[in-house]
């Protein structure tokens, strides 16, 4: 049996899941997601908890339990509390502003770029003297998140010999020394 799929997903307050044609909607205080289920995994809804199963036990079948799992629990999580990243612009002159969902980076090129947000994420920028701007999103869609979040890293992907670029926070750059380290 699958470890993660077997697991129940306790339903919080204020969460509701429903069933229709293989889509599993879930609503809650911040927002509302919709998700496709594969037809060989059955989800059943009781006693405040979401529960998933499978027919078979064939490897495929095993995956997508896992799978169906996780993204329904990421669901109920995003609607009850939400996601938070939180990028970290690292260079001299490296700014980040935004007007609503269009976000302003200054990244060292000869001209800024602009990229507009979609609108399940919120954004927040923060800059504050001598110290590195940060960009703070949040949504309650975690696959949107993360791909949103990836695609302002691929701007300026950090170096490994400055360290310069866009990092999440905490994230821990492998440096690499330079050619007069090797003396």
């Amino acid at each position: 049996m699958s470890r993660i799929g077997k697991l129940p997903i306790a339903l919080p307050k204020g969460v509701t899941v429903t069933l229709a044609d293989n889509k599993v909607t879930v609503k809650g205080p911040k927002g509302e997601l919709t998700q496709y289920v594969d037809p060989r995994i059955s989800v059943s809804i009781e006693e405040g908890e979401v529960k998933l199963s499978r027919a078979t036990d064939d490897k495929e079948d095993r995956a997508l339990h896992g799978l169906y799992r996780s993204l329904v629990n990421n669901m109920i999580v995003g609607v009850s509390e939400g996601f938070k990243k939180t990028l970290e612009l690292v260079g001299v002159g490296y700014r980040a502003s935004n007007q609503g969902q269009l976000l302003e980076l200054s990244l060292g090129f000869t001209h800024p770029i602009f990229f507009m947000l979609p609108s399940e994420i919120k954004v927040e920028t923060k800059s504050e003297r001598n110290k590195n701007p940060f960009i703070y999103l949040e949504s309650c869609d975690k696959q949107l998140l993360g791909q949103v979040c990836s695609k302002i890293r691929s701007f300026r992907k950090p170096e490994p010999y400055k360290g310069k670029g866009i990092k999440f926070e905490g994230e821990i750059i492998r440096r690499k020394s330079g050619k007069t380290a090797s003396k």
